[in-house]
């Protein structure tokens, strides 16, 4: 029987820098092994690292980064080309160990891009995936734990080593699995994508923030101008501060700024802006728009063109889901290989950019190359 079934994670906690070196050079020793992150990121910009749990196979650590002031042994064994990392819906953890070590995993294999090959739901859970493959219910109780909070009780340390414990014997009956297929090779595909696309995360534009703000669309172009300033205004003081932006002011707030561009306080209130967002940001955000008056016409953003706003926006859509269907290999879902996000990343592609080979679609990397290069013969052979 599998040892992790038959018995609750023990653990070692790690709060030195002699005990990390020893716990990693254990790990260096093996082909594979997993690990996660407990992070707190509720009000900050950025997340704050309160835990990482590691098991190689034989010992599961639970590292105290409070408590660490050398990580070396572990970025080395987070770049190390033999040890393969397993994670679980890694996307955030991915960005804490870019933040916090300016570093990714690598080679990383992330169990639920494994269960989408294996005809499990896109957005499987790990408590699932333990139900399926070791018949065991997982306890969440200490989901909503602050983990920079010291002392971390039994039972928070508890769960936190489950979360690694179970997830190594669960790749290893999903990767035995899936060498019965022909996609473990595309799952490495789609992994090494997580790692690109954690890497253009991290770098943010301020000059852009502004792209991101909800219905900006609707602005017109001096409007832009406005919002181009206050949204990389609101970016940058969440980044020096470590706020999350919406603590600086909320994206619904920034946008009746810029749309009914108020002369004072008052005005702002009687928009809708909470006291809080007037009394402590609404004077710098009177002088951005102040600002913005002196911005030539000929300097303000162009409006903003949306996909779905293009004449042929739903015949082309149409066309291509209905080839991708055609094209999807048997065994797989149409949502693998061509969700509708990416299909409208590559119709932008093709209609919005110089079709940059810089910054391919998803459609056009790795395993789905091929069909994404059959997708847009189909796009090109339909009249504009």
């Amino acid at each position: 029987m599998i040892k992790e079934v038959q018995t609750a994670a023990p653990y070692v906690l790690i709060e030195n820098d002699q005990a990390l070196a020893e716990c990693c050079w254990q790990a260096m020793q093996q082909s594979v092994v997993a690990l996660d992150t407990e992070f707190v990121r509720v009000s900050s910009y950025y997340p704050h690292l309160g835990l990482i749990q590691l098991y190689d196979g034989n010992q599961v650590s639970l590292i105290d980064p409070l408590c660490i002031s050398d990580f070396g042994p572990f970025v080395e064994l987070l770049t190390a080309p033999a040890v393969t990392k397993v994670l679980h819906a890694c996307s955030e953890d991915l960005l804490v160990f870019l933040q916090e070590f300016d570093v990714l995993p690598e080679p990383m294999l992330d169990t639920q891009i494994m269960a989408r090959f294996l005809g499990f739901s896109s957005s499987m859970g790990l408590a699932k995936l333990v139900q399926h493959y070791l018949g065991l219910e997982i306890d969440k109780g200490a989901t909503r734990t602050n983990w920079l909070k010291r002392p971390l009780s039994p039972a928070q340390l508890q769960y936190a080593a489950g979360d690694v414990w179970y997830l190594l014997p669960i790749y290893q009956q999903m990767r035995q699995a899936l060498q019965q297929t022909p996609w473990l090779e595309a799952v490495y595909d789609d992994c090494r994508l997580a790692l690109m696309k954690t890497t253009k995360l991290d770098d943010k534009n301020p000059e852009l923030a502004y792209l991101d703000i909800p219905n900006a669309w609707k602005l017109n172009p001096l409007e832009l101008a406005r919002l181009q300033l206050l949204a990389k205004w609101r970016l940058e003081t969440a980044m020096q501060r470590d706020l999350a932006q919406s603590y600086v002011v909320k994206a619904e707030s920034l946008w009746k700024v810029v749309k009914h561009n108020p002369h004072n306080t008052s005005e702002m209130l009687s928009l809708g802006l909470t006291e809080s967002e007037v009394r402590v940001r609404g004077k710098k955000m009177l002088q951005l728009l102040a600002a913005a008056r002196k911005i030539k016409p000929y300097d303000y953003p162009p409006r903003i063109a949306r996909l779905v706003d293009e004449p042929n926006y739903k015949r082309a859509m149409r066309l291509l889901q209905e080839k991708a269907f055609e094209l999807t290999p048997q065994g797989l879902t149409l949502e693998i290989l061509a969700s509708k996000r990416s299909l409208e990343d590559l119709l932008r592609w093709a209609w919005k950019t110089p079709r940059n080979q810089d910054k391919l679609p998803d459609l056009l990397i790795g395993w789905r190359r091929a069909i994404g290069l059959k997708l847009l013969d189909t796009l090109d052979a339909m009249v504009k």
